[in-house]
């Protein structure tokens, strides 16, 4: 159940509504206590007294019903909006040059084409993920490095004042080493003030360490660098 967008009470407080009056509360009453006009709680209460008993239990009746007018005079006919649909198929033209081929103006022709679910073309499958997997832990380790900017305080995500920016890192930058096995994605990162020959030897040291304490001896090494 989707309620209107304006709606002031849910399925949960039409039903508290509707049982509030059959417990003795007046419209006026139940409508105050609820926060709702008495008209509102006019046109609930009797949905509820109209109802068959299957709607009471399923609450079928307190659902929000279609705002769609019974009757659209002014609505095109079958076969014009078919042709209008036909042309849309064997062309894939948008709705602009269909109006110009059918002799609709463009807003008729959108509608038609919405209604009958073909206002925009079905998007190309896509292609399936080439996705792999080495076959064992340690045949494989990712390694990659991303930075972040330091900050002192807050910035304007969070305080609203985008004066408190400050684009030139001041604060400096840090670096994540991260390596990640292929197989069994066991990862081991490490946050680093550069990205040095000698700071990445002793991180790569200090991973390849921890992995074999888990009993992943590295085979092959792959990274960006």
């Amino acid at each position: 159940m989707s309620n209107h967008r304006n709606a002031k009470l849910g399925l949960a407080g039409r039903y508290a509504l509707v049982c509030a009056i059959e417990e003795g509360m007046t419209l006026k009453q139940a409508a105050a206590c609820f926060s709702v006009s008495p008209a509102t709680a006019h046109r609930w209460w009797h949905r509820w007294l109209e109802a068959t008993v299957e709607a009471r239990a399923t609450l079928a009746c307190l659902f929000d019903r279609s705002s769609r007018p019974r009757r659209s005079p002014r609505q095109l006919a079958p076969e014009l909006a078919e042709a209008i649909c036909d042309c849309r198929r064997k062309t894939g033209w948008g709705p602009r040059l269909v109006a110009g081929a059918t002799g609709f103006c463009h807003s008729t022709v959108s509608k038609v084409l919405k209604r009958a679910g073909i206002s925009r073309p079905s998007r190309p499958a896509r292609e399936a993920a080439n996705r792999y997997e080495w076959p064992c832990p340690g045949d494989l380790l990712h390694m990659d490095t991303s930075e972040y900017a330091r900050f002192a305080r807050p910035g304007h995500r969070v305080t609203g004042d985008r004066r408190s920016q400050d684009r030139r890192h001041r604060d400096g930058i840090d670096y994540v080493h991260a390596i990640i096995d292929d197989h069994s994605r066991l990862a081991y990162a490490e946050i680093q003030p550069d990205q040095r020959a000698a700071t990445v030897t002793g991180f790569l040291e200090r991973a390849l360490s921890y992995f074999a304490g888990h009993g992943i001896v590295a085979s092959r090494l792959m990274t960006d660098g």
